[in-house]
């Protein structure tokens, strides 16, 4: 059988690669982004152009959406040149952005009303494994659906069904909520072992088989160690995710006190200008608190 044909709207620096290894694999891709530079990126890899989301939605059979937050979702789907416009009955939507559960689940019963079905499916990896394509992709939605679309989702990573619509959404504010925590406590835990002077690349060797080990510390502390804070991910966008997930915990009646701690890191990061590097920096907020840095 023929590959579907895939409409992708938003290609940023997860985006592209995620698209391009669906180039890659075979599947023709009709591509839609605001940004006419990130446009001609993936044209330049054999996408077709989307003159807009409607556009895209008209000419594709599965569309996915890599967008940064849940106002950019609503508008592309529900907007006035929105994927709503142009999709019909049939259609499957799966949303690849980290935004709140409860709009994935709005939108899910927006577009039911027009028969097309829905998969909430965020990604955690950062851009290193939207290159290689192993990015972990949590899923939420009809078993049926995911079924189907799980080919396609295989070209970017892994894909696990959660449960239904917003659960994708909920396993990745709980991922966010890991990480956050995770790369804090690995930037607080090298500059003590620097200060007593010991040389951080070799506690990272002697620790990163153990109980301590974890892939934070085996992507992030190499940055820490090297001072390269070229965004995988951006400070500004973890930010984002955490503000999800407080708010979610909030109305949950839910107690996160260390992921609110990093937050406020986070918040400080940003306000000193750190705003696009990468949320590897949280090593730059404990470097000023303790006046040492880990770069050698």
């Amino acid at each position: 059988m023929p590959k579907p044909k895939i409409g992708f709207i938003g290609i940023g620096i997860m985006g592209f690669p995620m698209a391009k290894n669906l180039i890659k694999a075979g599947y023709p891709l009709i591509a839609y982004s605001l940004t006419e530079q990130s446009l001609s990126k993936i044209l330049n890899e054999g996408a077709e152009r989307g003159e807009s989301c409607t556009h895209v939605a008209k000419n594709c059979d599965i569309i996915i959406t890599m967008l940064p937050n849940s106002p950019d979702v609503e508008q592309v789907i529900l907007g006035e040149q929105g994927i709503l416009k142009g999709a019909c009955k049939g259609q499957i939507l799966i949303d690849m952005s980290s935004i709140a559960p409860l709009v994935s689940q709005s939108l899910a019963r927006e577009l039911e009303k027009k028969g097309i079905d829905m998969l909430d499916a965020p990604v955690s990896g950062g851009q290193e494994k939207a290159q290689s394509g192993t990015l972990a992709i949590m899923v939420g939605g009809e078993e049926e659906i995911f079924n189907y679309c799980k080919p396609v989702l295989e070209v970017m990573g892994k894909p696990i069904l959660v449960g239904d619509i917003g659960a994708g959404g909920t396993a990745k504010l709980v991922n966010q909520a890991i990480v956050a925590v995770n790369i804090a406590i690995v930037a607080e835990a090298l500059l003590l072992g620097k200060k007593a002077g010991v040389d951080p690349e070799r506690i990272v060797s002697a620790i990163k088989e153990g109980l301590a080990g974890s892939q934070c510390l085996t992507d992030k502390a190499p940055r820490m160690l090297s001072g390269n804070y070229a965004p995988g991910f951006r400070i500004h966008l973890h930010v984002k995710d955490l503000t999800n997930v407080l708010q979610t915990s909030q109305e949950l009646h839910n107690a996160m006190p260390l992921t609110a701690q990093v937050m406020e890191m986070m918040q400080a990061l940003m306000a000193d200008g750190h705003t696009e590097l990468d949320h590897a920096g949280l090593a730059l907020f404990y470097e000023k608190l303790n006046s040492i840095s880990l770069k050698k």
